[in-house]
């Protein structure tokens, strides 16, 4: 029996004496998750984990004493907290405090007004960035800014700004800081040049986004005290939307041990307000088997009250990209990418290292092309060593065939599913047509029984506010309107909670211990500004906390509650655009 299941067993059956509750919160309506239309009133808590539910005059009354917290929810909806199941929140917690967001800016007008006015405020020499989760459709004006208005707004501070997966703009100060000239080159990238053969400053992902995510790299980087800082900053802004747990899917540039120590240290400082969870994935081309060689002798688990876990079930997990040949890119502004012909001989190795040794897995596979060759390489090793209950899944699956679905199912893996179609609907439209089916298709996915867990692929293309991907579930629609599912295949607004809950849970191994308010899971939960079951799916998008709970302790507060906010480090350093903007833009 796993050990998670056996805790929630000992804890039902020895809470059902009567005991104090550390927090109660009453007279709400509260979702239980467990199946559709249960609500109940109150929700008891006792160390980390919910001692009782039900109506609140009983559960006051069996559960009250002169240490309770007692917290009036005024009627407002409560559910579990949110679970992002492919989410980079190790990599911008270390850059959050960097970045100026236009998540959720409603004109360029105003996007622009946002760069001059950091620019004003941004010391000589560091970069001022907007690093995704951002498309022209949000904006009333339907297109991007050009590098000459980006220019001509900041002329004497380096800027870099990304779109996508596929063009970034660094203005004219920013080419003169990076040294780049006529003769700068990228493989897999443009760096588009005028009609005199000078650098513009836009660059285009072709192949790779090699140019893009390299230059990224060589921007401001902040101090360690700053990325601390940083991260208690990005994390509490997850609260404000009422997630309680992350699924880390590693990504480029996120190098183990050294990019997770913040985070570490954080959970060892007690001042985690997440639950992360976290893969490993490889990042030189080459010698990824060594790297997976070496972490799966010698790296243990590391966690903190259940916090910060080295995936939720097992020793760490292996992903979201395993071998740099098997990088299913996806960039809508370009035709598919065929992947190498040594993707096989590559990628088989490394399955069968991970399955020998019970080691989760993910990978990133946009195509059903791509997927029907990695499938084919999942099932030879799966002869030779039974996968036999391994838990592994694929990323984004968007074009994924129904018979590529029942081999998924068949070895037993999932698919964690994202809304980069609300960001690249249009994109995807203009280069192959209409879509006529849903596009991931995640009711086929959900009707043959295969585990399906719902994130946002934050932050370089999509915005992390999660009720964005909501609206999506609930409409089929774009962050521009455009309806790009079909009508019918819209989710309902308990399924579509249930991915972002317990659906996400299974991919950390925690689907017993996560994601429902009932008897002996954990005390994480959001009290919301609106109600999400009576509200009409266009106005989910509005919705925000008002309260939020990890652990069974307040970690966000706000309105009503905001005297129950806990102590927040000021935002360092001064010129941090989120001390002055915040993040996701309302």
């Amino acid at each position: 029996m796993k050990r998670s299941l056996l805790i929630v067993l000992l804890f039902c059956a020895f809470s059902s004496i009567a005991q104090t509750a550390d927090l109660i919160v009453f007279n709400g309506k509260i979702a239980t998750m467990h199946k559709p239309n249960e609500f109940v009133q109150a929700v008891a808590v006792k160390d980390g984990l919910i001692l009782d539910i039900g109506k609140s005059s009983d559960i006051l009354k069996k559960h009250s004493g002169n240490a309770t917290q007692k917290i009036d929810a005024k009627g407002k909806t409560v559910i579990p907290g949110l679970n992002d199941s492919h989410i980079h929140v190790i990599r911008e917690g270390l850059n959050y405090n960097a970045e100026l967001r236009w998540d959720g800016v409603k004109t360029l007008k105003r996007a622009m007004e946002m760069l001059r006015e950091q620019a004003a405020r941004t010391p000589q020499g560091v970069w001022i960035k907007v690093v995704g989760g951002w498309n022209e459709y949000q904006f009333a004006e339907k297109r991007q800014p050009t590098i000459e208005e980006i220019n001509a707004a900041v002329p004497d501070r380096p800027v870099f700004i990304s779109y996508l997966y596929g063009k970034a703009f660094v203005n004219k100060k920013g080419l003169e800081v990076l040294g780049y000239d006529n003769n700068t080159k990228y493989e897999g990238s443009l760096l588009e040049k005028d009609a005199n053969g000078n650098l513009t400053g836009v660059m285009y992902a072709k192949e790779t986004p090699k140019a893009i995510y390299t230059t990224l790299g060589l921007t401001t980087k902040l101090s360690p005290e700053e990325k601390l800082n940083s991260s208690i900053q990005f994390n509490r802004e997850l609260n404000r939307f009422g997630l309680t747990s992350a699924i880390d899917a590693a990504g480029g540039g996120q190098n183990f041990p050294a990019d997770y120590a913040t985070s570490l240290e954080l959970a060892k400082q007690n001042k985690l307000t997440l639950r992360i969870s976290y893969y490993l994935f490889a990042q030189q081309k080459g010698k990824e088997l060594q790297d997976y060689e070496k972490w799966v002798y010698e790296t243990k688990i590391n966690k903190n009250d259940n916090l910060f876990v080295a995936n939720g079930y097992s020793e760490e997990g292996a992903g979201e990209n395993l071998v740099a040949s098997a990088a299913d890119f996806e960039n809508f502004l370009e035709p598919r990418i065929v992947l190498s012909d040594e993707m096989e001989q590559d990628l088989e190795p490394i399955i069968r290292l991970l399955v020998k040794n019970r080691w989760p897995f993910r990978l990133h596979a946009t195509y059903g092309e791509s997927i029907e060759r990695m499938l084919t390489v999942f099932e030879k090793v799966n002869k030779e060593i039974p996968f036999d209950g391994l838990r592994w899944l694929f990323d984004h699956a968007e074009t994924i065939t129904p018979a590529q679905m029942e081999r998924v199912k068949k070895l037993g893996g999932g698919i964690a599913v994202q809304f980069r179609m609300y960001f690249q609907g249009e994109l995807y439209e203009k280069m192959y047509g209409a879509p006529t089916v849903q596009i991931p298709p995640i009711n086929q996915m959900l009707k043959i029984g295969i585990p399906v867990g719902m994130g946002t692929d934050a932050t370089r293309i999509s915005t992390y506010n999660p009720w964005m991907a909501m609206h999506w579930l609930l409409t089929g629609k774009t962050l521009g309107g455009m309806q790009f599912w079909p009508v019918s295949e819209s989710l309902d607004k308990f399924d579509a909670l249930k991915l972002y809950t317990s659906g996400s849970a299974w991919f950390s191994g925690e689907e017993n211990v996560k994601g429902k308010l009932i008897k002996g899971m954990y005390a994480d939960f959001a009290v919301l500004d609106h109600d999400y079951f009576s509200i009409a799916p266009d106005d989910v998008r509005q919705i925000e906390s008002v309260l939020t709970v990890v652990n069974g302790k307040v970690v966000y507060a706000t309105d009503e509650f905001k005297t129950l906010q806990p102590v927040v480090p000021v935002v360092i350093p001064d010129w941090s655009p989120v001390k002055y903007f915040g993040g996701y833009q309302k």
